[in-house]
């Protein structure tokens, strides 16, 4: 996929977003972004001093801009964080054209970074996201300083036997089916699967972080486009493993001149840690952080591995810049 290197000069201005929208935890600040066609809710984490370089945070399939809530906060005096809710998900709502495309979910960072004018950015994914900044890494270099992909979304084909009910949901019908299925179960319910799935040892959620991830599932599910979101998403990914060509997100990676992270777990049930060996091989300039404990999530159970690598990557690639401090 090519992009044009033209920002969006139709961007309306930002506004803060209105009361009952989503939460910000201490220290952080969360906006509205607008833009022709598109509305983006955006959560910041300001540096502690005004000389950081920006990064950008991109959040998987079902998840948003608060999975990086506390990652943010450990590299507050590394970078000048933001992290976005994708279109459809966390408080974004659906975009104008209804494009859940993995093409789609690569337009609309740019488009941010493009409006915000913030790049070069220090550039992390997980999981979708992870495909997202990959394709964006490797079509729009100017826009990325290094990149930190966490499990990412990268073609396994076969999946490896776990993810395999995920990746179903792009199947016509499967996901009614398995709505029709599952109508009865309680948002706490819904909650403690999805945590069993992306996390290596969910033991390591406390009551105060469940209740609050039940609260947010129990919103979502009465959003009414929010199967759609997630069943759309899923397909333009499966779909993205397909294409060949330059469009081929492996080619891709392999023209990532970016100084890269990859962050791997060797209990996630949805990105295989064998993929880990075929990653570090494809792109060009990459370091591998694996974690043994660790699921599809690191940004999460494992932040201080995550942000203690980031900054050893950070001092490689801006030898200059001021990377001392907490891990």
């Amino acid at each position: 996929m090519t992009q044009t290197g033209t920002p969006d000069t139709a961007a309306a201005p930002v506004a803060a977003v209105p009361p009952g929208g989503p939460r910000a935890a201490p220290g952080e600040e969360v906006r509205t972004v607008r833009l022709p066609g598109l509305t983006l809710t955006v959560r910041s984490r300001p540096a502690e001093t005004a000389d950081l370089p920006p990064a950008l945070f991109v959040h998987g399939l079902g998840g948003s801009s608060q999975n990086w809530s506390v990652l943010m906060e450990r590299l507050t005096d590394a970078v000048d964080g933001q992290a976005l809710d994708l279109p459809g998900f966390g408080h974004s709502p659906p975009p104008d054209d209804g494009d859940y495309s993995l093409a789609g979910h690569t337009r609309a960072v740019v488009r941010l970074l493009e409006a915000d004018g913030r790049g070069p950015v220090h550039l992390f994914g997980n999981s979708l996201g992870g495909a997202v900044a990959t394709r964006i890494a490797a079509t729009r270099p100017d826009l990325v300083r290094t990149l930190t992909l966490i499990s990412p979304a990268l073609p396994e084909i076969p999946p490896q036997r776990s993810a395999l009910p995920t990746a179903l949901v792009s199947v016509p019908g499967v996901a009614q089916a398995f709505g029709r299925a599952t109508r009865n179960w309680t948002a706490e319910r819904r909650t403690r699967s999805v945590l069993s799935l992306c996390y290596g040892d969910p033991a390591r959620v406390d009551e105060e972080l469940f209740a609050d991830a039940t609260r947010e599932y129990a919103r979502r599910m009465e959003l009414p486009y929010f199967r759609d979101a997630m069943v759309r998403s899923t397909r333009g990914l499966v779909s993205a493993y397909t294409l060949g060509g330059q469009h081929a997100l492996w080619r891709q990676a392999e023209r990532v001149l970016a100084p890269v992270l990859l962050v791997y777990g060797v209990r996630d049930k949805l990105v295989s840690f064998r993929m880990a060996r075929r990653a570090c091989a494809t792109f060009r300039d990459a370091r591998l952080l694996a974690l043994p404990e660790s699921g599809h999530v690191a940004m999460m159970e494992h932040p201080e591995a995550v942000s203690r690598e980031f900054r050893q990557l950070l001092r490689t690639a801006e030898p200059t810049d001021e990377t001392s401090g907490r891990s």
